[in-house]
């Protein structure tokens, strides 16, 4: 076991320049003398049900649906009752898709590969019939090379995948169908920087001076020696030229790994607050000619846990202030653009969230991507299950009989493959900080038992020390590829696991739901790092980690509402989030940023006098944004602040003034009739006001209000504009009860992708233009096309004012 972690490293996420324009046939690429990445997300042909012969070149396909990936079918429903809760009542089934492209003549000689960042699950992937690879796991990443077979010049190539999602009920969440993240071509020379194989660390850092240590495998596919040199240059965050250096290749004609150890002087650290990248420019010559280039940003910045003094990052302590989420997007299901995580990150990160955690399986390359811009540390998790499966529940969460579909069938022949793909994906990410092998593994009984459960051990379950035999390979694996993070797990049985060992082969050891340990453990095993890897959202399991600091932190379950893990259709998902899947704050979100978040802010809700508190429920009796009630009621004002006071006043007349001392469970309070009109709180510092916020009364239901997040889009074909669509009154207030259904029509280069208002019950189409509002809101979210103009969105709805609005493609 590990005592003190100490782990100091640069990061980079593999990124290269993508080349537009290049996705139906006809489209071809310029020459180019080096790396090219094409993309492959426009112009696929789909189509439901396996098709014969359909990895064919000459299948007809011209009656297929034409779409661009990434695409999930099991969001385009219909949901029912028949697919499994687990996964959100959502449909399966079996699906090809297939790409006609052409490659420029000029390009022959070349290696040809396509990368695939996610396709859900069991694909088979082919180019002009040739079987070519696939992945069981459906969050894998992995490329497949296509040189012996594709075709240059006129000649069509045609990519066909496959995806067999058939066992519906293969996870305790919403997965998703089909090619659900990007797809892209790559060619290069023969002799090239190998996938996944630029390594940057920096194992000295100092206010004065780094050492970023560079590892490049190269590959030499043209079956002949010669000299070969890797030239690395590392480029500030101002575009400028820092470092460089230049080191032959030793090895056969096969290929070489070089490693370069290069000088950085007065090195710009990242951090939660100034998340600096540089970028690192790989060469790889050979014979005196650049054949390859390969652009990689980074970060430097050290790491420690510590057992006693928990995390820190540059030498500076850091309480993780961690959510989990799902891959989902609500209405968007598990094909989520860009700019919707984004909008996402950054609304946690305003709560004050300092760190995610990927639950339960490798994430998007983008989500690290915008963590690394954003400052946000990240627990990059591989798996739910081992072997043996889990229970996945059909007919509602902890019902029925469940179904043991899922990984686990893949686990022995696939597991250390794909946890290797994965830190080799993501060991460049600076916000990367712990890599975990799996989540509650050692779940009592599902599916291992062992002696220490006392009554509740069943012996006819596999024995809980399989979790050591299947843990120690994974840990090991990861540990071959990089040192400079700790492994570690989330455990939710921790007496089971210690009877066999589990937490000694871990170097951090994450707690579900059992606060209650912290400190006999701490004692107990003194040279044990400890976490909160899953917690729910009461206050007291906030305080044991704000007040000890050999607690490194505690992730919330979870950040967003998600779909699957659905109790009784037609409940599609859980709603245990800070956010809905919109988006929207829910009043805990306000609660936990009083918390988390050092920047003054105040908060009111209110519910019926003698409700619950501050907790995840969106019931009702629960607080709510809302100031309309009976006259005269005895309503209950809650509050939350991170101020010293707070001045409460209803129509101008002060109710009262309390501190910070006065709150119960983080919370301050008030009881107060009903009297419409505007309440007021007014966040304290020093006896001044430092923020404030208010509940007005809002009146009937009278017209439409849009709120865009932006005002114009790239017309790229993906980014993504956020409109929340509100029922306000006569005076613009959002009438918070309202259920108006709100119809909206599109114009302009522009697709309306879906439109949500957070809910998780009935069998809406999540695809419809029509959705009805919950508490007053809802949200449509609308796509660009390549096409430059005017988009307009018009909103409407019986009895109400319409609303449009303009947004411009450029």
């Amino acid at each position: 076991m590990v005592g003190n972690v100490v782990l100091s490293r640069g990061l980079i996420a593999s990124f290269f320049a993508i080349l537009s324009g290049f996705s139906a046939l006809g489209q071809t690429p310029a020459p180019q003398r080096t790396r090219v990445y094409l993309d492959l997300d426009a112009d696929w042909r789909f189509a439901k049900g396996d098709a014969a012969n359909a990895m064919m070149p000459g299948f007809d396909d011209s009656a297929w649906r034409q779409l661009d990936v990434p695409h999930d079918w099991s969001i385009e429903g219909p949901f029912g009752p028949e697919y499994g809760s687990g996964n959100g009542y959502a449909p399966g089934g079996i699906a090809w898709y297939r790409k006609h492209f052409t490659l420029d003549p000029a390009q022959k000689g070349k290696c040809v590969a396509v990368e695939f960042d996610g396709v859900y699950d069991h694909s088979q992937v082919y180019i002009n019939g040739f079987v070519v690879g696939g992945r069981p796991y459906g969050y894998s990443s992995f490329q497949c090379d296509l040189t012996p077979y594709v075709k240059f010049g006129s000649g069509e190539n045609v990519l066909a995948v496959r995806v067999d999602h058939s066992r519906f009920a293969d996870s305790r969440w919403y997965t998703g169908s089909g090619i659900y993240r990007s797809v892209r071509l790559r060619v290069t020379d023969k002799v090239h920087v190998a996938y996944n194989g630029v390594y940057v660390t920096t194992p000295r850092v100092q206010e004065s001076a780094a050492v970023v240590r560079v590892e490049t495998t190269v590959v030499n596919a043209s079956g002949r020696n010669g000299a070969v040199s890797v030239r690395s240059e590392i480029v500030g965050p101002d575009g400028k030229r820092v470092a460089e250096l230049t080191t032959a290749a030793d090895g056969d004609g096969a290929g070489a790994t070089v490693i370069q150890q290069i000088p950085l002087d007065r090195p710009q650290l990242w951090s939660i607050e100034s998340p600096v990248l540089y970028t690192l420019d790989t060469q790889v010559i050979a014979d005196g000619n650049v054949v390859d280039e390969v652009s990689t940003p980074f970060g430097v910045r050290t790491i420690a846990f510590d057992a006693n003094k928990g995390f820190s990052l540059n030498g500076k302590s850091v309480k993780l202030k961690g959510v989990c989420i799902h891959h989902d997007a609500g209405a968007l299901g598990a094909a989520v653009p860009r700019a919707v995580l984004e909008r996402r990150l950054r609304i946690l990160k305003e709560l004050g969230t300092n760190a995610i955690r990927t639950s339960h399986n490798p994430p998007a390359p983008e989500l690290l991507d915008l963590c690394d811009r954003m400052g946000l540390l990240v627990k990059d998790e591989a798996f739910d299950e081992f072997t043996p499966a889990k229970n996945k529940w059909v007919v509602g969460w902890n019902a029925g009989a469940p179904s043991r579909w899922g990984y686990a069938e893949s686990f022995e022949q696939w597991a250390v493959t794909d946890i290797q793909d994965l830190v080799r994906r993501d060991r460049n990410h600076p916000c990367v900080i712990l890599w975990s092998i799996g989540n509650e593994i050692d779940y009592a009984n599902d599916p291992f038992s062992d002696p220490a459960l006392g009554d509740n051990y069943r012996p006819e379950h596999p024995p809980a020390s399989d979790l050591v035999r299947w843990g120690r390979p994974l840990v090991e694996a990861v540990k071959k590829l990089d040192t400079t993070r700790p492994v570690t797990a989330a455990l939710a049985n921790l007496p089971m696991s210690e009877a066999v060992g589990f937490p000694e082969i871990l170097d951090a050891v994450g707690y579900n739901y059992q606060e209650s340990l912290y400190a006999s453990h701490h004692e107990k095993h003194p040279q044990r790092i400890l976490f909160g890897s899953e917690n729910s959202h009461q206050y007291n399991n906030w305080t044991i980690v704000r007040d000890n600091d050999y607690v490194a932190g505690q992730f919330l379950w979870t950040g967003i509402d998600y779909l699957g893990e659905a109790r009784a259709w037609p409940i599609r998902g859980s709603m245990p989030g800070l956010l809905d899947t919109c988006g929207f704050k829910k009043p805990n979100a306000w609660f936990r940023q009083s918390l988390w978040s050092d920047k003054p802010m105040v908060y009111l809700c209110t519910s019926v006098a003698g409700a619950g508190g501050p907790g995840r429920g969106r019931g009702p009796g629960w607080p709510e944004e809302s100031w309309n009630r009976p006259e005269g009621a005895n309503t209950r004002v809650i509050c939350y602040t991170n101020c010293e006071q707070v001045r409460l006043t209803l129509n101008g007349k002060e109710i009262g003034t309390k501190s910070a001392a006065d709150a119960f469970n983080g919370a301050l309070s008030w009881s107060v009739p009903y009297e419409a009109g505007v309440l007021k709180a007014e966040g304290l510092k020093n006896g001044q006001a430092a923020c404030e916020f208010a509940l007005a009364t809002a009146g009937p239901a009278n017209r439409i209000k849009l709120l865009p997040d932006q005002s114009h889009l790239r017309a790229d074909g993906k980014d993504v504009c956020h409109i929340e669509f509100q029922i306000a009154d006569d005076r613009g207030v959002r009438v918070p009860d309202a259920q108006n259904v709100v119809t909206f029509e599109i114009g302009g280069p522009a697709r309306l992708l879906a439109v949500d208002n957070g809910e998780m019950t009935g069998p809406e189409d999540y695809r419809s233009p029509e959705r009805k509002a919950s508490r007053g809101r809802g949200l449509a979210i609308v796509q660009s096309t390549k096409a430059t103009g005017h988009i307009t969105l018009t909103a409407s709805s019986p009895g109400l004012e319409s609303a449009r609005l303009e947004i411009e493609s450029r």
